[in-house]
């Protein structure tokens, strides 16, 4: 409930963002969002309160089964990529939707650039506005890029929001989850480099099987650690 007194009236649409995998030196990174349409004050508490009682949270601080468990009991499935899936919780309608930005794009935009133009294109795909306020939760300091033109939106960064806001958390659980499976599905095609157990990160097993074997077609090229290994 901590950014409760900074979301402004009700009713408005509510869309929280998250962003999964910057770190890692292959893969994708994954942008979870989530979408509520809040008629009042009081029925955004209610479901703040549902949600805390399950114990949504910063993904960082769950284990998998834990993440996997909370959403289990909200009935969340992980749908494929930029599938929209719907839930109702506490009689409030909750759109959410994984999106990923691939090793290439990475490669090509830098990892800041292609998380926040991830975000952009996942909020404006859950976005229906109808005539009212639209409010962005981005976890981090960062507003999204628009260039020239103006947000269509009302964007609140937040430093640790996965932490700070529940919305928030639910779309970095959402988006661990589903980065996580897809790196366990590139562990079938790849062994060699422990997908399965470190998610893409640069852990010393990792460094050193892209010392022994080079790149994998999904590392991500630009990175230190991998473009030292580039075979021409």
């Amino acid at each position: 409930m901590k950014t409760l007194k900074i979301l402004g009236e009700f009713p408005q649409e509510l869309i929280a963002i998250d962003e999964v995998g910057r770190g890692p030196l292959s893969g994708p990174v994954v942008i979870g969002a989530v979408r509520v349409l809040v008629k009042d004050t009081e029925s955004y508490k209610k479901l703040l309160k549902f949600l805390k009682l399950r114990k949504v949270g910063d993904s960082k601080t769950l284990t998998s089964h834990e993440r996997a468990a909370i959403l289990s009991e909200l009935g969340l499935t992980l749908g494929a990529y930029r599938e929209k899936i719907r839930v109702v919780l506490k009689d409030i309608a909750i759109d959410y939707v994984t999106w990923e930005m691939d090793h290439e794009v990475i490669d090509q935009e830098n990892i800041l650039g292609a998380s926040l133009r991830g975000m952009k294109e996942a909020a404006f795909f859950l976005s229906q506005r109808e005539n009212l306020s639209s409010t962005l939760l981005i976890d981090g300091p960062h507003a999204l890029r628009w260039g020239t033109e103006t947000s269509p939106f009302k964007e609140i960064p937040l430093v640790k929001g996965d932490s700070k806001s529940l919305l928030i958390g639910l779309a970095s659980i959402i988006a661990k989850e589903k980065r996580d499976a897809f790196m366990k599905e590139m562990h079938e095609l790849y062994p060699q480099y422990g997908f399965n157990t470190h998610s893409g990160y640069g852990t010393q097993f990792h460094r050193d099987a892209i010392k022994l074997h080079g790149p994998s077609p999904i590392h991500r090229k630009t990175f230190a650690g991998v473009k030292e290994y580039l075979r021409s």
